[in-house]
């Protein structure tokens, strides 16, 4: 496996360059792998399939899906795209390589886990902060536009908010200066993250079922519903930010409600 990812890598820096891959290799990689992760959930809310694990019982119009597609193209290539190039340099400056040899995977994850804790820090902070009155009024409001979120809408959000949160994602690499195939690995993981927690859905498989501290749908569903003043639940993939400051508390009591009512009902029966 190490050698045919080894030689598919050698294939990428034989013909394109450091810039080519940084920047429009991310890009291509990005977008695809987010519309790909996406999409699907549109279709499922469209057909009505596996509704039983829909969270919400509302369903978005196509009018509205077809608008935060709309809006996501234009923000991933006048935004998105335009981040990228510009921040190459500083990528470069602070060690970033595309060359071989790739690094160890005791490498790639230590770093991926360094970026996963730095992120959850400052996204959490970022994401509260966007929540004051001003802010959410003049920016954070067009992500919430959608109190009932599908995958596609995690990345709906105000170009500031984008410029803004998008900071907690990249900081972790920029001051690493990781490989880019770490770089890639990283942005994928967040991406699949970020997709899932805006889904709609809460599955027998969704990581938070045996990852305690993973939020998860349901976890971040809840931040939509509720009013800005009210929301709680900021953290980004772990809950441990909200739970240490206690912003998931509305949460945590709506969880043991319904999980008392569920025993209830079975002593009935």
């Amino acid at each position: 496996m190490a050698s045919l990812v080894e030689s598919g890598w050698r294939y990428l820096i034989t013909n394109f360059n450091d810039f080519q891959l940084a920047c429009l290799g991310s890009f291509f990689l990005h977008e695809s792998v987010f519309f790909l992760s996406g999409l699907p959930f549109i279709f499922l809310e469209r057909a009505g399939w596996l509704s039983k694990y829909k969270i919400q019982t509302k369903n978005n119009s196509p009018a509205a899906q077809e608008k935060c597609i709309t809006r996501l193209l234009l923000y991933h290539f006048c935004v998105n795209l335009p981040v990228m190039i510009i921040s190459y340099p500083v990528f470069k400056f602070m060690g970033m390589r595309s060359s071989l040899p790739l690094p160890s995977w005791k490498v790639v994850s230590t770093q991926i886990i360094f970026y996963f804790v730095l992120e959850d820090f400052v996204f959490y902070w970022g994401h509260r902060v966007l929540h004051t009155k001003w802010l959410y009024k003049h920016v954070h409001s067009v992500h919430h536009e959608y109190a009932t979120p599908f995958g596609l809408t995690s990345e709906y959000a105000h170009p500031a908010e984008i410029l803004f949160l998008g900071f907690a994602t990249i900081i972790g690499p920029a001051i690493t200066g990781p490989h880019l195939i770490t770089l890639w690995l990283w942005m994928v993981l967040r991406v699949l993250e970020t997709v899932e927690a805006h889904c709609g859905y809460h599955f027998p498989w969704s990581l938070s079922n045996f990852l305690p501290l993973y939020g998860g749908a349901d976890f971040h569903d809840y931040h939509h519903r509720l009013l800005y003043t009210k929301s709680g639940n900021y953290s980004s993939t772990f809950v441990y930010m909200d739970r240490i400051f206690g912003t998931d508390t509305g949460y945590r009591k709506l969880k043991a409600l319904k999980k008392t009512g569920v025993e209830d009902d079975g002593k009935e029966m």
